[in-house]
């Protein structure tokens, strides 16, 4: 596999999929992870498991427990996973400045990079806006 077919994948697709009150994003979302675990060609970062832990135990309509959110990080957790490290951080606050980003935006593309992805599927990014190589598609539009 080469380095250009990876994708990272944001918290919000993470979440989507695992939030039936959302009928439409939902099984959309969850054919993407699926495909992308299919392919072999998902990364995730530390960022992204913290994020998808608190979001779906406290702010979806129907929340996971804690098990279940527990068990979904350790399914998630065999993904590529970029760790939080100071090398990380500091490349944040460059991108930050860089592509001015709030710094959490900026964590998710340092990730990415250092993966050397140059697809982020996200929502909440600009769609199809490129930040130095990585380009962003939203898979809901």
């Amino acid at each position: 596999m080469s380095v250009a077919e990876l994708v990272f994948i944001d918290t919000n697709i993470l979440v989507y999929a695992h939030d039936r009150s959302e009928t439409i994003k939902c099984p959309l979302a969850r054919q993407v992870v699926l495909d992308a675990v299919r392919a072999g060609n998902a990364v995730i970062s530390a960022q992204v498991l913290g994020e998808f832990f608190t979001t779906v135990t406290r702010k979806i309509a129907e929340p996971l427990s804690l098990l279940a959110a527990r068990h979904e990080l350790t399914l998630l957790a065999r993904l590529r996973v970029i760790p939080l490290d100071s090398t990380l951080i500091l490349r944040a606050i460059d991108m930050m400045s860089l592509h001015q980003t709030s710094y959490w935006d900026a964590l998710i593309l340092s990730a990415a990079e250092l993966a050397g992805v140059k697809t982020l599927l996200s929502e909440d990014f600009n769609a199809g806006q490129n930040y130095g190589g990585i380009r962003v598609v939203n898979p809901f539009a």
